[in-house]
């Protein structure tokens, strides 16, 4: 007869940390849809007729936003307020380089 004794399966385990992705994600993405209204906050409705030209490349700035959302939640991980703050200023900052670029002024 062998001498087991019995452990549990959990104690054996690192403890989990929790995932950033989502919350990354998320911010990156609300961030994005912030800066797509700011254009129209500063230069009013024509923005729109600008926009409709160009829309393929503020459509291509959506998944780096979500992207640098996740990377600096990922860098950051328990500090939230900064994190958010980054990634806001990231974003818009980013959208704004191009919408500048592309109108000129």
């Amino acid at each position: 007869m062998q001498n087991i004794t019995p452990t549990l399966a959990d104690a054996q385990q690192a403890p989990e940390e929790p995932t950033y992705f989502f919350l990354g994600g998320v911010s990156g993405f609300a961030f994005y849809w912030l800066a797509f209204a700011v254009p129209f906050l500063a230069y009013g409705s024509n923005t729109l007729f600008f926009l409709l030209y160009t829309w393929p490349l503020f459509l291509a700035l959506m998944p780096v936003s979500v992207l640098i959302g996740i990377t600096v939640s990922m860098w950051l991980r328990s500090k939230l307020f900064l994190s958010l703050g980054i990634t806001g200023a990231a974003v818009i900052g980013l959208f704004w380089l191009v919408f500048q670029w592309l109108s000129g002024w």
